[in-house]
């Protein structure tokens, strides 16, 4: 049975902003957020579904992000496909390693 790792919001905007090569600072510049807003969007501080919807909006715009794809949760689910529910755990596992480097 084929396994697919659920991504949380924080993560779906860290894997976009890395995708697309920017810093959080540039991603704020680009949204018109200030740095620490867009952080705390990435560290679980704040979540960006409980933000103004035009600030939403702004940052998932600044990510190349689609507004309605993001909203009825089209990127949730990682893009691998795993063999195992083991194997989803390990990678999940070795991506927390790597955010907390």
């Amino acid at each position: 049975m084929p396994y697919q790792k659920v991504l949380s919001e924080q993560s779906i905007l860290r894997r976009a902003r890395a995708k697309l090569g920017l810093t959080q600072q540039q991603v704020a510049d680009k949204a018109g957020i200030h740095m620490q807003q867009y952080q705390k969007f990435e560290t679980e501080t704040r979540n960006l579904s409980s933000s103004t919807f035009h600030i939403a909006c702004r940052v998932l715009e600044a990510l190349e992000l689609d507004i309605v794809r993001y909203f009825h949760g089209d990127y949730t689910l990682s893009e691998k496909i795993y063999s195992s529910v083991g194997e989803a755990a390990s990678a999940i596992k070795a991506e927390e390693g790597e955010d907390d480097a």
